[in-house]
C-alpha cells in the first residue's frame, strides 16, 4: 500500500487534521525502546502516516531526532507517494522552517509536497487573510487552506490530496526544484512576513490572557485550582470507573467459578487470573481518566504555561518545569504518571523524573498507610492541639516522599551519563495559541493509553501472579505457613530481624510485590483474621496486640514510602525506558534503599518512643 507521509512542528493541529482524514481506521506504534509514537491510518486507498511534531530537521530533543530519520528513512522508500506538510496559519514563520527543509530533501528524492496551512478559521476570526496563491508560487507546491475544527476547505483539501497521491509523479514533474537556503530561519521569516498575516494580533490577544494566568498572584491561584481539579478527579473521575471494572472482574470470576469445580484449576483462575491479573486492570480507569485531564489541559494551551511556573523552583533540583504534572498525578498512580513524562523534552530530565516518581505515595500505598499508622498513632490525638494527628501523620509520609524525591534527583544529576548529558538541552517552551480542545484527538489518545497499558504491563503482571500462586499454594492442602511462600518467609526471616519483623511481615512484603494494598489482605490473613481489607482497625488492633514496636512499625511505613513494590510500574518503567535491566536495577535500588532506611529507623529511634 502507498503512503502519505505527514508532518509539521508541534501544535499546529497536526493529530486533529490526521483523525479528520482516517477516523477511527488507525493505530499507534512505538519504537522499541524510545517513547516516541507513530501514528498510521487509512485514507481512502493510502496508508497516512502521522510522524511526530519536529521544529526542524535539526532535531534537538531525542524525540526529534527519532522523528527527523523517520522521515529521511521514509523518504527513501518507494512506497513513499508524497509528502504532506501541516503549516501553522497564525505561526506561518515557525511552520515553514520545517516545511521549507521537508521540501528541499523531498524534492531530493522525487517526492511531491502538498503544504496544508491549519487554523485558516482564526486567521478569518481576527480579520485577517493569507495570500496563500502567492506562497504556493514562492514555495513551489501547492498550498491548501482549511481548518481541521470547523472543517473549512476540509472537502477541497481532500480531493487535492487525493489527486496528488494518485499522481505523484505528474505532480512532481509540475513542481520546480526547491531552492538552497542556506538560512531557512530568514527565508521562514520572509515569506510569513509577505504572504502571512500580522503576527502582533494574535500575540496581542494571547498576551492579554497571559497578563492574567501567569500573573504573580492570580496565576498562581489558577494554577493551585486547576492542579486540585486534576489531582480530585483522578480520584473522583475514575473511582465509579474503577469500582464498574471491579464488580465486572468479580462478576466474571464468579461465572467462571461457577462452570468449574472445586480444585486445582478453579483456585488458580480465581487466585491467579481474576486475583492477580485482573486486579491490575482496575487502574485502567484512572489511566484514561489521567489522560484526559493531561490533554485537555495540553490541548488547551494551559500545560505549558504551568510547566512555566514551575520551572524555577524545580530546576533547583535538576529537573525541568514539565516534571510537575507527573509528580502530582504520580501520588494517584505511578503508572500513568510515567506516561506523563513523555512531555519532557529533555531526555536527561525525563529520565530523573521517570526514576523518582516511584517515591510519590501513590494510592495503592493508601491501605499500607491507613493499618500502619492506625497502629502507631491514637486516633484521638491532635497536633498543635488543632490537627488530628493521624491526618498529619499522612501528610509527613507524604512531605517524605516528595522529599526523597528531589534528593535522589540531586543525587541522579551528579551521577549523570555522559552519552546522555550529550543530548540534554536547556529549558525551551513554546507558548502554544489558547485554544478549545477538540473531543477526537482526545478520544483516540485516551483509548490509547488504556490499550499500551495492557500491553506493556500485562504479560509481565501475568508472570509474576502465576508464580506467586504457585508458592502460595503448594504443597496441596498445606496452610499458607506451610507452603513453599510461608517455607520462603521463615528462610528469609533474619533479613527482617533487622526492621524488627517476624516471617510473617516478610511473607506480606514478599506478596505485596504485585500490588502494595495486598499487604494488608496477606498480613490479615497470616494473622488469622479473614476480610481484613475491610476491617483495618481490627487488624490494626490486633497487630498491637502481637507486640510491633513502634520503631518497627515507623521503619515499616518508611519502608514502603521508598520501596518500589509495584510490577505494573517496573513494567512502565521498562517500556518507558526501553532498558530492562533499568527498570528491575531501580527496584532492588529502592528496596537496598527501604530497608537501609528501616533498619536505621528501628535500631536507633528507640529513645524517640521511650
Amino acid at each position: 500500500m502507498q503512503r502519505i507521509l505527514m508532518v509539521g512542528k508541534p501544535n499546529c493541529g497536526k493529530s486533529l487534521l490526521f483523525n479528520q482524514l482516517t477516523g477511527l481506521r488507525q493505530k499507534v506504534a512505538n519504537y522499541p525502546g524510545i517513547t516516541v509514537e507513530v501514528t498510521r491510518g487509512r485514507f481512502d486507498r493510502f496508508e497516512l502516516v502521522d510522524l511526530p511534531g519536529a521544529y526542524s530537521l535539526n532535531g534537538l530533543t531525542r524525540d526529534e531526532v527519532i522523528a527527523v530519520e523517520e522521515i529521511k528513512r521514509s523518504l527513501v522508500d518507494d512506497n513513499t507517494s508524497m509528502v504532506l506538510v501541516v503549516l501553522d496559519a497564525t505561526r506561518l514563520a515557525q511552520s515553514l522552517i520545517l516545511g521549507l527543509q521537508v521540501k528541499q530533501l523531498a524534492v531530493q528524492h522525487g517526492k511531491p509536497v502538498m503544504f496544508a496551512l491549519n487554523f485558516i478559521d482564526e486567521v478569518k476570526r481576527v480579520g485577517e487573510s493569507i495570500d496563500t496563491e502567492g506562497l504556493s508560487n514562492a514555495l513551489g507546491s501547492p498550498v491548501m487552506p482549511l481548518s481541521a475544527r470547523s472543517l473549512d476547505g476540509l472537502h477541497e483539501f481532500k480531493q487535492a490530496l487525493l489527486s496528488m497521491a494518485d499522481w505523484p509523479k505528474v505532480h512532481k514533474d509540475a513542481q520546480p526544484p526547491a531552492a538552497d537556503y542556506s538560512d531557512v530561519a530568514s527565508r521562514s521569516q520572509e515569506l510569513a512576513s509577505e504572504f502571512g498575516i500580522q503576527h502582533d494580533i494574535v500575540l496581542k490577544n494571547q498576551n492579554r490572557i497571559d497578563s492574567f494566568m501567569l500573573n504573580n498572584w492570580t496565576g498562581g491561584l489558577i494554577f493551585i485550582a486547576v492542579m486540585f481539579v486534576l489531582f480530585q478527579s483522578i480520584f473522583t473521575l475514575a473511582a465509579p470507573l474503577m469500582d464498574g471494572v471491579e464488580s465486572f472482574i468479580e462478576q466474571a470470576a464468579s461465572g467462571v467459578g461457577a462452570l468449574t469445580q472445586e480444585g486445582m484449576f478453579h483456585d488458580f483462575m480465581h487466585d491467579a487470573m481474576f486475583g492477580g491479573v485482573g486486579s491490575f486492570l482496575v487502574f485502567v480507569p484512572q489511566i484514561m481518566v489521567l489522560t484526559l485531564i493531561i490533554g485537555l489541559l495540553e490541548d488547551s494551551g494551559y500545560l505549558a504555561r504551568a510547566a512555566l511556573m514551575c520551572h524555577r523552583p524545580l530546576s533547583f533540583f535538576g529537573l525541568s518545569g514539565r516534571s510537575f504534572i507527573p509528580y502530582l498525578s504520580g501520588h494517584a498512580c505511578a503508572i500513568p504518571a510515567i506516561m506523563a513524562a513523555r512531555t519532557i523534552e529533555s531526555p536527561h530530565k525525563r529520565l530523573v523524573t521517570m526514576l523518582t516518581i516511584p517515591l510519590m505515595s501513590c494510592s495503592a500505598r493508601l491501605p499500607v498507610y491507613a493499618l500502619l499508622v492506625a497502629v502507631l498513632v491514637p486516633a484521638d490525638g491532635t497536633f498543635l492541639g488543632v490537627f488530628n494527628l493521624q491526618g498529619a501523620a499522612f501528610f509527613g509520609l507524604y512531605f517524605f516522599g516528595i522529599v526523597m524525591a528531589l534528593i535522589i534527583s540531586q543525587v541522579l544529576n551528579r551521577f549523570l551519563p555522559r552519552d546522555l548529558e550529550k543530548t540534554d538541552m536547556p529549558f525551551i517552551l513554546e507558548l502554544p495559541t489558547y485554544r478549545l480542545p477538540h473531543w477526537k484527538p482526545l478520544f483516540h489518545r485516551v483509548i490509547n493509553s488504556g490499550l499500551q497499558f495492557i500491553r506493556r504491563a500485562g504479560p509481565i503482571i501475568f508472570v509474576v501472579s502465576v508464580g506467586i500462586w504457585v508458592l502460595g499454594y503448594f504443597p496441596l492442602n498445606a496452610s499458607l505457613e506451610d507452603s513453599w511462600l510461608g517455607q520462603i518467609g521463615h528462610y528469609i526471616e533474619p533479613i527482617f530481624a533487622p526492621m524488627g519483623l517476624d516471617w510473617r511481615y516478610g511473607v506480606a512484603i514478599l506478596m505485596s510485590f504485585l500490588a502494595r494494598e495486598v499487604f494488608v489482605g496477606a498480613l490479615g490473613t497470616l494473622f488469622g483474621m479473614e476480610g481484613a481489607d475491610e476491617d483495618v482497625a481490627g487488624l490494626a488492633e490486633r497487630v498491637q496486640a502481637e507486640g510491633l514496636t513502634p520503631e518497627a512499625g515507623l521503619g515499616l511505613v518508611l519502608f514502603y514510602v521508598v520501596a518500589l513494590q509495584c510490577v505494573a510500574t517496573v513494567a512502565m518503567l521498562k517500556g518507558e525506558s526501553g532498558s530492562n535491566k533499568l527498570a528491575w536495577g531501580l527496584y532492588v535500588a529502592y528496596g537496598v534503599l527501604a530497608y537501609v532506611i528501616a533498619v536505621v529507623v528501628n535500631q536507633f529511634s528507640g529513645f524517640m518512643f521511650a
